[in-house]
């Protein structure tokens, strides 16, 4: 899929490009391609002599391989982007920003390749057809997108904070059962594996941000936006920092608790062999093949030697029970 972005009297405007003639009618400040077919990435070879790599979203993790700028002044970021769905991750996004376009007479073009639909740039495209004068160059557009990655990252945070708030609440409330603390468990670990795709993910998003004002690309308004977004991502941190201890806590309360049932089953167990010792004794004695025997000829012995063996077990669990060593 290919769309292309234009500014509007200072809103953005979004159409779907299916041909090369319609590509030719605008003069886009962004040029977004979502899986693009071998056909897409030809009209944009040919419209605006850009060659779109096959490994463009290759996962490389060297910097040099991810924020580089070319002799002729185009600036390629491959950064990742969170994705907060049934089954979070992040997705590979490559930029590359033509400062400036002789030929189009324009001040620059952002290309964005990705696999997939990111929905941080489906908010952009909202705020942004929303308020004028929000976006003014394409590497307006960069930078927005990056803040509202931070945004959404932060939208995320708080809702892992609710779910643990759920999952301490189960936790704290002292009935916790074997079912209970897995649940409790399962749902930590998730919101563990988020925590720290969010951090990752702030942390690329800082490389990226700390690359485009190195590069001195961006003027003293958009340098001091990138400088609040640095200082936005740095609370960010901190709070991921917060919610790894809160789950650390969780999971230790709730293998606590995993381990005290687990303790009260074995204790009843202990207990109960215990008192089946002083039957099995009387049993045993009872069971020896001697000749002389008082009880041999006893009439009643058997019935007297079953009383013994079920009083012998009675008695230490009423003494059991009164040391509360049952509870």
């Amino acid at each position: 899929m290919l769309n292309v972005f234009t500014l509007v009297n200072g809103r953005l405007f979004q159409e779907e490009i299916e041909s090369l003639e319609e590509l030719s009618r605008f003069q886009p400040i962004w040029v977004d391609l979502e899986s693009p077919s071998v056909e897409e990435k030809r009209w944009v070879k040919q419209y605006f002599g850009l060659s779109i790599p096959e490994d463009v979203t290759d996962e490389d993790l060297e910097e040099s391989a991810r924020f580089y700028e070319e002799p002729n002044g185009e600036l390629h970021i491959r950064s990742d982007f969170l994705i907060d769905d049934d089954e979070p991750r992040t997705v590979r996004v490559a930029f590359i920003l033509n400062q400036h376009n002789a030929e189009l007479k324009s001040r620059g073009v952002l290309f964005s390749i990705h696999d997939e639909d990111v929905p941080v740039f489906r908010l952009l495209r909202m705020r942004a057809r929303r308020a004028p004068g929000l976006i003014d160059d394409a590497k307006d557009v960069l930078l927005k997108l990056f803040d509202a990655d931070a945004e959404y990252s932060a939208d995320t945070l708080e809702e892992i904070y609710d779910q643990l708030e759920r999952a301490g609440k189960l936790v704290l409330s002292g009935d916790v059962t074997d079912a209970v603390a897995g649940e409790v468990l399962g749902a930590i670990a998730r919101q563990e594996d988020l925590n720290g795709r969010i951090r990752r993910n702030m942390m690329d998003t800082r490389r990226a941000v700390s690359f485009m004002m190195r590069s001195k690309m961006l003027n003293a308004e958009q340098f001091e936006a990138a400088r609040q977004l640095l200082r936005d991502i740095d609370s960010l941190d901190s709070h991921t920092a917060f919610l790894f201890d809160k789950i650390n806590f969780l999971m230790d309360a709730t293998v606590g608790f995993i381990n005290i049932n687990q303790n009260k089953i074995i204790k009843i167990f202990s207990v109960a062999s215990v008192a089946l010792l002083p039957p099995t004794l009387v049993a045993s004695i009872y069971g020896m093949n001697f000749k002389y025997m008082p009880e041999l000829e006893w009439q009643a012995g058997y019935p007297f030697a079953l009383a013994l063996m079920v009083a012998s077990a009675v008695v230490p669990m009423i003494y059991f029970r009164r040391r509360g060593w049952l509870k």
